[in-house]
Protein backbone atom coordinates (compact mmCIF):
# COMPACT_ATOMS: atom_id res chain seq x y z
CA UNK A 1 0.00 0.00 0.00
CA UNK A 2 2.80 2.62 0.73
CA UNK A 3 5.34 0.80 -1.40
CA UNK A 4 7.11 3.25 -3.45
CA UNK A 5 6.70 6.50 -0.33
CA UNK A 6 10.64 7.76 -0.05
CA UNK A 7 10.64 7.09 -4.10
CA UNK A 8 8.26 10.03 -4.06
CA UNK A 9 9.73 11.68 -1.34
CA UNK A 10 13.94 11.45 -2.57
CA UNK A 11 13.48 10.72 -6.65
CA UNK A 12 10.58 12.43 -8.18
CA UNK A 13 11.40 15.66 -9.77
CA UNK A 14 10.71 18.36 -10.66
CA UNK A 15 10.02 20.05 -7.34
CA UNK A 16 8.47 18.86 -4.36
CA UNK A 17 4.86 18.38 -4.42
CA UNK A 18 2.11 17.98 -1.92
CA UNK A 19 1.85 14.12 -0.54
CA UNK A 20 -0.92 12.25 -1.13
CA UNK A 21 -3.22 12.37 2.26
CA UNK A 22 -2.46 8.76 3.01
CA UNK A 23 1.40 8.93 2.04
CA UNK A 24 1.96 12.62 4.35
CA UNK A 25 0.24 10.66 7.32
CA UNK A 26 2.52 7.51 6.88
CA UNK A 27 5.41 9.79 6.58
CA UNK A 28 4.62 11.74 9.62
CA UNK A 29 4.15 8.95 11.44
CA UNK A 30 7.49 7.52 10.52
CA UNK A 31 8.94 10.81 12.35
CA UNK A 32 7.10 9.87 15.05
CA UNK A 33 8.55 6.59 14.95
CA UNK A 34 12.12 8.07 14.81
CA UNK A 35 11.47 10.24 17.76
CA UNK A 36 10.48 6.80 19.67
CA UNK A 37 13.43 5.31 18.66
CA UNK A 38 15.80 7.89 19.32
CA UNK A 39 16.81 7.09 22.80
CA UNK A 40 16.88 3.08 21.51
CA UNK A 41 14.03 2.02 23.87
CA UNK A 42 10.80 1.65 21.66
CA UNK A 43 8.33 0.26 23.85
CA UNK A 44 4.79 -0.60 24.02
CA UNK A 45 3.57 2.34 25.26
CA UNK A 46 4.81 4.37 22.40
CA UNK A 47 3.67 2.31 19.35
CA UNK A 48 0.22 2.36 21.40
CA UNK A 49 0.53 6.37 21.62
CA UNK A 50 1.71 6.32 17.89
CA UNK A 51 -1.41 4.28 17.08
CA UNK A 52 -3.68 6.70 19.30
CA UNK A 53 -2.07 9.73 17.39
CA UNK A 54 -2.92 8.18 14.06
CA UNK A 55 -6.60 6.77 15.02
CA UNK A 56 -7.04 10.47 16.18
CA UNK A 57 -5.28 12.54 13.42
CA UNK A 58 -7.50 10.67 10.50
CA UNK A 59 -10.65 9.07 12.23
CA UNK A 60 -9.29 5.55 12.11
CA UNK A 61 -9.93 2.81 14.03
CA UNK A 62 -7.00 1.50 16.25
CA UNK A 63 -6.58 -1.48 13.58
CA UNK A 64 -5.95 0.43 10.64
CA UNK A 65 -3.73 3.33 12.96
CA UNK A 66 -1.70 0.30 14.02
CA UNK A 67 -1.13 -1.01 9.99
CA UNK A 68 -0.15 2.54 9.27
CA UNK A 69 2.27 2.18 11.96
CA UNK A 70 3.82 -0.92 10.60
CA UNK A 71 4.37 1.05 7.11
CA UNK A 72 5.79 3.97 9.09
CA UNK A 73 8.20 2.02 11.08
CA UNK A 74 9.43 -0.09 7.91
CA UNK A 75 9.57 3.31 6.17
CA UNK A 76 11.58 5.11 8.57
CA UNK A 77 14.32 1.94 8.87
CA UNK A 78 15.01 2.74 5.09
CA UNK A 79 14.51 6.46 5.33
CA UNK A 80 17.93 8.57 5.06
CA UNK A 81 19.27 11.24 7.96
CA UNK A 82 16.54 12.76 9.41
CA UNK A 83 17.35 16.00 8.07
CA UNK A 84 17.09 15.24 4.61
CA UNK A 85 14.04 12.90 5.73
CA UNK A 86 12.36 16.21 7.31
CA UNK A 87 13.46 18.77 4.60
CA UNK A 88 11.55 16.80 2.25
CA UNK A 89 8.15 15.91 4.94
CA UNK A 90 8.56 19.76 5.24
CA UNK A 91 8.41 20.91 1.25
CA UNK A 92 5.20 18.82 0.87
CA UNK A 93 2.75 19.23 4.39
CA UNK A 94 0.68 22.40 5.23
CA UNK A 95 2.36 25.03 7.45
CA UNK A 96 -0.52 25.05 9.52
CA UNK A 97 -0.28 21.50 10.19
CA UNK A 98 3.08 21.20 11.80
CA UNK A 99 2.34 22.14 15.20
CA UNK A 100 0.09 19.13 15.35
CA UNK A 101 3.15 17.37 14.11
CA UNK A 102 5.12 18.55 16.56
CA UNK A 103 2.70 17.95 19.39
CA UNK A 104 2.43 14.51 18.47
CA UNK A 105 6.13 14.05 18.46
CA UNK A 106 5.83 16.14 22.58
CA UNK A 107 3.03 13.20 22.89
CA UNK A 108 5.34 10.28 21.91
CA UNK A 109 8.40 10.64 24.30
CA UNK A 110 6.41 11.99 26.50
CA UNK A 111 4.05 7.58 26.55
CA UNK A 112 6.46 5.85 28.20
CA UNK A 113 6.53 8.32 31.20
CA UNK A 114 10.24 9.19 30.81
CA UNK A 115 12.11 12.35 29.65
CA UNK A 116 14.45 11.33 27.35
CA UNK A 117 17.47 13.60 26.33
CA UNK A 118 17.75 12.06 22.86
CA UNK A 119 14.01 12.56 22.03
CA UNK A 120 14.10 15.91 23.39
CA UNK A 121 16.84 16.68 20.68
CA UNK A 122 15.23 14.81 18.25
CA UNK A 123 12.18 17.08 18.27
CA UNK A 124 14.12 20.02 18.80
CA UNK A 125 15.95 19.28 15.30
CA UNK A 126 12.81 18.71 13.45
CA UNK A 127 11.21 21.35 14.78
CA UNK A 128 13.86 23.64 13.35
CA UNK A 129 13.62 21.82 9.98
CA UNK A 130 9.57 22.37 9.70
CA UNK A 131 10.45 25.55 10.47
CA UNK A 132 8.82 25.89 14.23
CA UNK A 133 10.83 28.10 16.48
CA UNK A 134 11.73 26.84 19.81
CA UNK A 135 9.27 29.22 22.14
CA UNK A 136 6.58 27.80 19.71
CA UNK A 137 7.57 23.78 20.10
CA UNK A 138 7.97 25.01 24.16
CA UNK A 139 4.69 26.47 24.40
CA UNK A 140 3.05 22.73 22.49
CA UNK A 141 4.92 20.40 24.53
CA UNK A 142 3.24 22.28 27.72
CA UNK A 143 0.24 22.00 25.90
CA UNK A 144 0.34 18.56 25.70
CA UNK A 145 1.81 17.64 29.03
CA UNK A 146 -1.00 19.38 29.79
CA UNK A 147 -3.45 17.63 27.99
CA UNK A 148 -1.62 14.12 29.64
CA UNK A 149 -2.42 15.54 33.31
CA UNK A 150 1.58 16.14 33.32
CA UNK A 151 3.40 18.88 35.15
CA UNK A 152 5.01 20.68 32.28
CA UNK A 153 7.15 22.26 34.31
Amino acid sequence: MFQGLLSRLFVEAPGPKPLASQDAEVALAALLVRVARADDHYDQSERQRIDAILARRRGLTLHEAAERRAAAEMIEAEAPDTVRFTREIKDRIALDDRLGVIAAMWEVAYADDQRGADEESMIRLVSGLLGITDRDSALTRQKVLEQMGRDPG
